[in-house]
């Protein structure tokens, strides 16, 4: 990777520049975030436990909500249908995709 000279650039260069940085460690927080909660599930499964009984359920009641939709790109990535649409599919939506094309 070719190193970049920083003394160099104007403060609008500079802005943009971190502007995309924080946009990529963003994305690859989130990313790291989706594969380490796959991971935990997963182990917890594989020992007869659900994350919830691991760690305690959150939200009103202690109830979980069930997974409603997923993304067939990444299974990790899912919504429950409540709150704001996740990233993943509002990106689709707006590709022409039906909201009922990624029903679990």
């Amino acid at each position: 990777m070719a190193s970049i000279n920083y003394d160099k650039m104007s403060v609008k260069e500079l802005t943009d520049n971190i502007a995309r940085a924080q946009k990529a460690l963003n994305a690859a927080k989130d990313r790291e975030r989706s594969e380490l909660k796959q991971k935990i599930a997963s182990l917890a499964e594989n020992a007869g436990f659900s994350v919830g009984e691991l760690f305690g359920a959150r939200g009103r009641g202690g109830k979980s909500v069930a997974v409603k939709y997923m993304n067939p790109d990444n299974r990790s990535e899912t919504w429950t249908g409540r709150g704001r649409k996740p990233n993943w599919l509002v990106a689709k939506l707006s590709k022409g995709a039906k909201i009922n094309d990624f029903a679990v």
